[in-house]
């Protein structure tokens, strides 16, 4: 078990490291320059777009259910536990760091959304089914010629054992720990609760997915704003002095020592990758059931996915954690953490000691379960499409009963090496991804510029309207 736990290990190192981090802010650097930032100067429209695209169109989910459900898999663990772990690693610096990966992610996130509407497939049941496996294979086919079908079945296969971890059993097993540490609730208890949740949500299929995730997100996701709001104002004063600390840390010699990446880039930057997946390529899988019928559009709706999870949602753990005062810094630099604490067990502490009678322990437990559950739900779809695509349509009607056995087993077993596992094929992921992402930019780029000529066109008749109105 050991050697296995060594290659294991690795694996993450591998999975993780430097390349692949310099990848995936590289590609969402580039997207960003080549598309001229779309996921700033159009991110106005993008709100426009959820509720304004016809949802009449050929698909399973509305625009705004689909990115719904791509944000329910996104919004985790990672969000509360994630930003804590990376401010104890990294220092406030890590923050700086995520920030960057959230901003130039959103335009991965814009050419993922793109290419899955543009190179989807209907399915033998009628339903859509698209993500890199599909453009990767389809798309690198009609651009070269070239057969990719093998490269888009890797990360298939990656992304389905991926599913089992990172969306399923590690989620089931934060949701068991938080109730079992708060209420003292069994975790065989907790464990078949979450299964049978989950089985009432998943049999229905990706319409009721739609449905649920259209509810729980918006929900959970304002529940936890405002009560990190509420902390963050109760010492507001300290605002001006975390932002210094931020600033002043993310550039320090630490931040540019320690490898290829210094230490601080790479902890902030991974953890930040880790709390939006821009470039992992699992989000694309849900735009592409989206009822939207332009690509483009539906690019820029999924580039809101990026800024919420990263930019707002992992901000607020962050500030509440930096306002608490349980992270300090010395005259010389020297961090200090209130009790070694780490992950949830120190954004709990955080949000107590902002918000007295042990408010802030609910905020995070409920904060959990629920983030917790909705990646439950969303990664299952992206497991059953990742299968469907390997194996056809039959075997996802074993995938789903084993996602939900695997719901109870991940509540009640130790999950260390699972975590490993799951870390190491959700990082895998992003390779099959970052090369269809980079042999098709010339598709995202020229589609691009032809809806900038289409919108300017439009905008250049409704002011001759307003002028001459008789015509």
């Amino acid at each position: 078990m050991d050697i296995f736990d060594a290659i294991v290990s690795q694996g993450v190192q591998f999975a993780w490291g430097p390349v692949t981090i310099i990848l995936l802010v590289g590609i969402g650097l580039y997207l960003s320059i080549a598309t001229r930032f779309i996921q700033f100067r159009k991110m106005k429209t993008s709100l426009k777009l959820l509720t304004s695209v016809s949802d009449n169109g050929e698909g399973d989910l509305t625009p705004f259910q689909a990115l719904m459900t791509s944000m329910a898999a996104t919004i985790g663990t990672g969000n509360i536990a994630g930003v804590a772990s990376a401010i104890v690693m990294g220092g406030p610096g890590a923050v700086f760091w995520m920030w960057v990966s959230g901003l130039f992610g959103g335009a991965t996130k814009y050419a993922e959304g793109l290419l899955a509407v543009k190179y989807r497939i209907t399915n033998e049941d009628g339903e859509k089914s698209g993500g890199p496996m599909y453009y990767i294979s389809r798309g690198i086919k009609e651009q070269y010629g070239i057969n990719a079908g093998w490269l888009g079945w890797l990360f298939a296969l990656f992304g389905l054992i991926a599913s089992l971890g990172t969306g399923n059993m590690t989620q089931a097993n934060a949701v068991s720990d938080s109730l079992n540490v708060v209420f003292g609730m069994n975790p065989y208890v907790s464990g078949g609760i979450i299964a049978i949740l989950t089985a009432l949500v998943i049999v229905g299929g990706v319409k009721n997915i739609g449905k649920i995730t259209g509810k729980i997100v918006p929900v959970m996701s304002v529940a936890y704003i405002v009560g990190s709001i509420v902390a963050i104002l109760s010492n507001i004063s300290m605002i001006p002095a975390v932002f210094k600390m931020i600033f002043a840390n993310a550039f320090t010699a630490k931040a540019f020592a320690g490898g290829t990446l210094g230490t601080v880039i790479r902890i902030g930057i991974s953890r930040g990758m880790f709390s939006n997946e821009a470039g992992l390529g699992s989000a694309p899988i849900a735009h592409a059931s989206s009822k939207n019928d332009d690509p483009v559009a539906q690019g820029i709706i999924a580039s809101l996915d990026s800024f919420f999870t990263t930019i707002i949602i992992c901000t607020m753990t962050a500030i509440v954690i930096l306002t608490s005062g349980v992270v300090t810094i010395d005259g010389n630099g020297v961090m200090a953490i209130e009790g070694n604490l780490n992950g949830a067990a120190l954004t709990t502490v955080a949000f107590n000691k902002l918000i007295p009678g042990n408010i802030g322990s609910y905020i995070v437990t409920f904060g959990l379960m629920f983030f917790a559950f909705s990646t439950i739900i969303g990664w299952y779809y992206y497991g059953a499409k990742c299968i469907e695509y390997i194996a056809g349509l039959k075997a996802v009607n074993v995938y789903k009963w084993v996602w939900v056995v695997l719901c109870f087993v991940g509540s009640v077993v130790p999950l260390e090496i699972v975590w490993n596992l799951s870390d190491m094929f959700n990082g895998l992921m992003a390779i099959p991804n970052i090369i269809g992402l980079i042999a098709l930019s010339p598709v995202v780029f020229n589609m691009t510029k032809e809806y900038d000529k289409k919108v300017k066109i439009e905008k250049g008749k409704m002011r001759e309207q307003l002028t001459d109105p008789i015509g």
